[in-house]
């Protein structure tokens, strides 16, 4: 599989990653023996890059990736995790950072964090001198050799840019959710920040499997994005009715043989600026799927218009303005 560089660690991902927000997260119980093997499935379809974070399931996540790391202990793969989620602003300092990658580093069983970014911080966060100057004290610690941002907004996003030695931005970044291509993207490659594309898939929307009827569990985060009280992370922020409709209007753009979720992996890296695609994975299946992404050509001009087509439409009144 293709790589490209995260220059400021000094070294190369490939550009599709696997997300672990399904180990965990209020998605159901977790069968970590089946978790272990979608990783195992993963590296050897060539992904070197997993996305996990310490709130995946409490911890749960964190733990699948350091079992298979216990367990492969040649195979270089990066890992990057991510703290803070859900924290109040004033938590966001060295003392809780601290704390929150000691779990991280018992959770993943390594001495120093590859990469730990700040989870979707509050946007006075992102601006704060201190909090960027204490993850520099966990470099400097050797609690980890890097860190980014999981951003919310495209604005947090550019916020998180203009840092000096931030390493990584994650921003969502799918066909439903175009915007980063307008500003994050260009502002990263000249400061020489990668970009790790999240929520790639819509929360499974552009898997082309949901309908008007899939019903999921409660307590599982695309409940609430039915109803319509989602923060923008869930379907990428676009109502259930108004994203399967989108689906279907980009189907008649697909390749023959080339499915649903392929096509948007293909769409995401095709976007210069891209380092890499992190899209989860329940079964080993999803996993291999995911990485035949990175084998198809790069999109035809047509196919790339009617993405811009069905967004301006259909999604961009809804999510455009809000992040």
């Amino acid at each position: 599989m293709d790589s490209r560089p995260i220059p400021r660690l000094g070294t190369e991902v490939s550009v599709i990653g696997l997300g672990s927000a399904r180990y965990g997260g209020g998605r159901g119980a977790v069968d970590e023996d089946l978790a272990l093997a979608t990783v195992a499935a993963a590296v050897d379809a060539g992904v070197t890059l997993i996305d996990t974070a310490d709130d995946s399931g409490d911890g749960v996540g964190e733990r699948i990736v350091g079992r298979y790391l216990a367990a492969h202990p040649l195979t270089r793969v990066v890992v990057a995790t991510r703290m803070g989620q859900r924290a109040a602003p004033g938590a966001y300092d060295l003392d809780h950072f601290r704390t929150w990658t000691d779990r991280s580093r018992a959770n993943l069983g390594v001495d120093v964090l590859d990469l730990v970014h700040l989870h979707c911080p509050p946007r006075e966060v992102c601006r704060r001198d201190a909090v960027f100057d204490a993850l520099d004290v966990l470099v400097d610690e050797k609690r980890t050799t890097g860190y980014g941002v999981s951003a919310r907004t495209c604005e947090d996003a550019l916020a998180a840019i203009a840092r000096p030695h931030v390493a990584t931005v994650e921003v969502v970044l799918n066909p439903l959710r175009p915007k980063a291509i307008e500003e994050v993207l260009p502002a990263a490659a000249a400061a020489g920040v990668a970009v790790l594309a999240r929520v790639p898939l819509a929360s499974g929307l552009l898997c082309g499997e949901y309908h008007e009827g899939t019903a999921f569990a409660d307590g599982d985060p695309r409940c609430a994005a039915r109803r319509e009280d989602d923060d923008g992370e869930t379907f990428a922020g676009v109502d259930f009715a108004t994203g399967l409709a989108a689906v279907r209007a980009l189907e008649q753009a697909v390749p023959p043989g080339v499915p649903m979720a392929q096509f948007a992996l293909r769409w995401i890296i095709d976007q210069p600026g891209v380092t890499s695609a992190l899209p989860g994975a329940r079964t080993p299946a999803q996993a291999r799927a995911n990485a035949t992404a990175a084998d198809l050509r790069p999109l035809h001009v047509d196919a790339q218009a009617r993405i811009v087509d069905v967004y301006d439409e259909l999604v961009r009144p809804q999510v455009h303005h809000r992040w």
